[in-house]
């Protein structure tokens, strides 16, 4: 793929919505991956069921994108 083409095509994604530019990114860091042992892939299913059980009964402490977009560069800053 040539620079102009690289280019075009990454000022096209930039222009998609939010929400299409992350599952575009999740799949492109996906394909980076290596393949995934089925133990891990296994312990993540069970880990994410937690963590949404969590969040259905109430037990979890939410934020907002903005209270951890500032958490983050703080700890940025703090690195």
């Amino acid at each position: 793929m040539t620079a102009r083409a690289l280019d075009q095509l990454r000022s096209e994604i930039l222009s998609l919505p939010e929400t299409e530019r992350a599952e575009l990114a999740h799949a492109l860091i996906q394909s980076l991956d290596s393949p995934a042992e089925s133990d891990v892939e296994k312990a993540w299913d069970h880990e994410i069921s937690r963590r949404l059980k969590e969040i259905d009964e109430g037990q979890a402490a939410l934020m907002d994108r903005s209270e951890f977009r500032r958490r983050m560069h703080a700890k940025l800053l703090e690195a």
